[in-house]
């Protein structure tokens, strides 16, 4: 008894610091609103979409883009030679609106990964004072280009990059998916990726991201982070040494994603990015996992044995409810809380595994 009362103890303090994080995050996390706003300034945007075999998103993604209030804009998409009817649907676009330009994506150089060598190709091309990299899976609303801006502007900052809200529609998807926000919102206090300039406060989402120019150029551009499978957070990491000042923010209504379509492609897709995002070696990252498990699992188990963990049970469901209200989510998501907590465990094994075997493939290419 005296054992399990020394864990209760151990967990609740764990508990009490990352509920503080989530209740910090509930009440201060930046959001991009679906509003108008009188700017500062109205200057010429690059909207930059890379699209690989993306003939089912594509469309949904280009309508979004030509719904914008904002009207001093380019769109600009770039055929990452796909194998599909990308480029035949872009250039229809093209052939009847003269914001939209297609670009045919050159063969990828050796030392470059496919999507930073779109996005490198695609920032050449651009006009724009401000460049945002938009992914085809993302669905803006009509304020989406207005209120980011307005955010840069007033917040006085050189990069904002947003966590779109998720859009799940299979179970897959809802076993998997609102982990990314949940690991966000548990771990970061999301506000201080701009108040502060430690490199412990680093988050960013490539699926929405917007620099002005002097910062993007200042930064190096995509070439900097050429060889990243995970771009975004190096970008965030750069940002931070280079002094320059980024916000992270939630889509809220404004900026939304439907990111994968099943549960294997998004079991892959967090694959892909859950190891090499932390940018740490697999001890270190396999103590983490081990943590986690300990942390938001454990109890909810010994609480069949020790009912003083119901407790911390009780305090793991308002966690959930927190960050599914913080990120425009399902409340019920936590039902399978448990589940998603081992596959979680899953995921992160095989990244291991499959990083470091350099066994690792993204739309039919190799990233190792």
């Amino acid at each position: 008894m005296e054992i399990l009362i020394i864990i209760l103890i151990i967990l609740a303090v764990a508990h009490i610091i990352s509920l503080s994080i989530t209740v910090y995050n509930f009440f201060t996390a930046p959001k991009i609103f679906n509003e108008v706003h009188d700017l500062i300034k109205t200057p010429f945007v690059s909207i930059l979409v890379p699209a690989r075999n993306e003939q089912d998103n594509i469309d949904g993604c280009i309508n979004s883009i030509l719904m914008q209030h904002y009207n001093n804009y380019e769109l600009i998409v770039l055929d990452d030679n796909s194998k599909d009817m990308t480029a035949d649907i872009v250039k229809s676009y093209a052939e009847k609106n003269a914001h939209i330009k297609l670009v045919t994506g050159k063969a990828l150089p050796e030392g470059w990964l496919g999507k930073n060598w779109a996005c490198h190709q695609l920032a050449a091309q651009a006009s724009g004072e401000v460049l945002i990299f938009v992914d085809a899976d993302v669905r803006l609303q009509e304020n989406t280009v207005n209120s980011c801006l307005n955010k840069m502007q007033r917040r006085r900052t050189d990069v904002l990059s947003v966590f779109p809200t998720q859009l799940m529609k299979s179970w897959g998807e809802y076993l998997i998916v609102p982990l990314m926000n949940w690991l966000l919102l548990t771990f970061l206090p999301l506000r201080k990726v701009y108040e502060s300039s430690n490199e412990s406060f680093v988050a960013a989402n490539g699926q929405f991201i917007m620099f002005t120019r002097p910062a993007y150029n200042k930064l190096g551009g995509h070439e900097s982070v050429k060889g990243e499978i995970v771009e975004d957070m190096e970008f965030a990491r750069l940002i931070k040494r280079s002094g320059l000042k980024i916000v992270t923010a939630l889509g809220n209504d404004s900026i939304l994603c439907r990111m994968y379509s099943s549960f294997d492609d998004a079991f892959n897709g967090f694959v892909k990015n859950f190891f090499p995002g932390f940018k740490t070696n697999s001890i270190t990252f396999g103590l983490f996992l081990l943590a986690v498990q300990l942390v938001y699992l454990l109890p909810i188990v010994l609480s069949f044995i020790e009912p003083l963990f119901l407790i911390l049970a009780l305090v793991i469901i308002l966690n959930r409810l927190l960050i599914s209200f913080t990120s425009n989510q399902n409340p019920l998501i936590g039902i399978i809380h448990p589940l998603q907590m081992l596959i979680l465990l899953m995921i992160g094994i095989v990244s291991i595994r499959s990083h470091e075997s350099g066994n690792v493939e993204w739309k039919g290419r190799k990233l190792k």
